[in-house]
């Protein structure tokens, strides 16, 4: 595991756990599918307007789902002791990086 504390590991999963949980909370909310028209006489900047609505949703969808899964895998590794480790070189992951981004998978190095 990285060279980082309990207590620093613990606060990282806490913060991992919550932004989670905010993150499904907003998968949610652009899960819905927003109402498209169906009046008869409707207009079609209103729905080009759905349309436009619908094509964010599902890009914000992509990256709600990817994000969601980094920190999963973050979490998974915390359970299995091998939290903190680059996926490319297996170096320890600094802790300023995993401070500022808990689901990190590389290392400065890596990342540049």
């Amino acid at each position: 595991m990285s060279n980082l504390s309990e207590k620093e590991l613990q606060n990282l999963k806490e913060q991992l756990e919550k932004e989670a949980g905010e993150l499904e909370a907003q998968f949610g909310v652009v899960s819905k599918t927003p109402e498209m028209g169906s009046d008869v006489e409707s207009d079609f900047s209103e729905e080009a307007d759905e349309a436009e609505e619908l094509s964010n949703n599902l890009g914000m969808q992509d990256t709600l789902k990817s994000r969601l899964q980094d920190i999963e895998a973050a979490l998974d590794k915390m359970a299995q002791g091998k939290y903190g480790k680059c996926e490319k070189c297996g170096m320890d992951i600094e802790p300023e990086v995993l401070k500022a981004n808990p689901e990190s998978r590389l290392c400065k190095m890596c990342k540049a």
